[in-house]
């Protein structure tokens, strides 16, 4: 086995995991059931948006010159309404078209006006225009959409915007990744599950919830496992369980430099590492590598170091998986107090963001430590603090939002 990567950068460890993504099939499901699913390939639309010239605006549609200097009278010579045929009867000067949202524009009109800015006399069919025609209330044959052209692409997580313009250019259903199954294992005599008796040592497990959480996020399938007391043998037969049952799995906790640290203990002399302990903080002693062919991740126990973990290796790696690319959304920001930095790590500080002046400022969400959970509810973002910022009050770095 090659010697494993220790204390890699940030920039290193992205790299490493670029060279062992998941494989995951394609399926197709309904628009009804695409919700969150990640496209499995480039989606392009079978028809024009407009498929033809239509109206904006209930109103009329007539010549633009007949309106220049208004109020204009003119003989109203039919009406059209959506979903009906294309008309046949052209307009010509002095005559316009009533006309409904959506219905396509009748030959000879290249303007139209909006029924509260006419008036209308039904006896004699006619309207006056008390305004000049507006242009732009016509929607152009194909100025959203054109036949052929892709507006969806593989590695894009369907949001119900996305999933009404499949809709739009005529997909039925789409063509999406499998979800991967994550099995997700808490480690430590400590822990019970919430509601149960505590006795004096104990605590509640709560980081196998939260990643559970997060890998659905992701847009993939989480199953929690109870968790694991320190034994070597317990940890082992669940992570061969998970193993079978799963395509990826996240354990917590079990990682660092201690006599109990029993999952970078097993991962290390019967597993496979590919990197162990990570330059970034909070979170430096995470490992990535396979279990019985199944690629795991060894996350931080402390719960806001596993959040920001995640962030970091786990979700971009799913990403590149399904061809999302390894970015998530990234915003500019001044620091509006001091941060602590480091000269060797990219620095994770929780932040509360301000957008409501001149510049946008980050602000601490309080204390920082790796296991306060509620600095990160609280907070917009993670700064993304180079190694050897100097981490003072004005200077800017970029920050991932969360």
């Amino acid at each position: 086995m090659a010697e494993t990567p220790y204390f890699v950068s940030y920039p290193e460890a992205m790299e490493i995991l670029k060279c062992h993504p998941l494989h995951l099939s394609t399926e197709h499901v309904s628009l009804d059931d695409a919700f969150h699913r990640i496209l499995s390939q480039d989606l392009e639309s079978k028809v024009n948006d407009p498929r033809f010239d239509n109206s904006s605006m209930d109103g009329f549609a007539f010549r633009f010159q007949d309106s220049i200097s208004p109020p204009t009278s003119l003989d109203v010579i039919q009406t059209i309404q959506a979903g009906t045929s294309l008309p046949q009867t052209t307009v010509e000067t002095g005559q316009a078209a009533r006309i409904m949202t959506g219905a396509p524009i009748p030959k000879g009109a290249d303007a139209i006006l909006p029924i509260e800015k006419c008036r209308v006399d039904e006896e004699k069919s006619t309207v006056i225009l008390l305004e000049e025609g507006k242009k732009h209330f016509i929607r152009k044959q194909g100025e959203n959409l054109r036949r052929g052209h892709i507006a969806l692409h593989q590695g894009d997580i369907l949001n119900p915007s996305s999933i009404g313009l499949c809709a739009t250019m005529g997909h039925p259903s789409v063509p999406v990744f499998s979800k991967a199954k994550i099995g997700i294992i808490s480690t430590g005599d400590e822990l019970k599950f919430p509601g149960e008796k505590l006795s004096e040592n104990d605590i509640y497990e709560s980081n196998s919830f939260g990643l559970s959480g997060l890998v659905r996020l992701s847009g993939h399938e989480a199953k929690r496992y109870d968790s694991v007391v320190d034994s070597l043998d317990e940890l082992r037969d669940k992570l061969d369980i998970a193993s079978q049952e799963c395509d990826l799995i996240l354990t917590s906790g079990g990682v660092s430099m201690g006599d109990w640290d029993l999952v970078r203990k097993l991962i290390e002399e019967e597993g496979d590492i590919k990197f162990w302990r990570v330059k970034i903080r909070p979170g430096s002693p995470p490992l990535f590598g396979y279990w019985n062919g199944k690629p795991l991740f060894g996350l931080p126990g402390n719960p806001a170091s596993s959040h920001v973990v995640f962030r970091m290796l786990v979700a971009p790696y799913l990403r590149h998986s399904t061809h999302g690319g390894f970015q998530e959304r990234k915003i500019r920001v001044q620091l509006a107090e001091r941060f602590k930095t480091d000269e060797n790590f990219l620095v994770l500080r929780r932040i509360k963001i301000d957008m409501s002046g001149d510049k946008i400022l980050a602000y601490s969400t309080g204390y920082q430590g790796s296991g306060n959970l509620n600095s990160l509810v609280l907070a917009d973002g993670l700064t993304l603090l180079e190694p050897g910022h100097s981490g003072e009050i004005g200077t800017w770095c970029e920050a991932l939002l969360l």
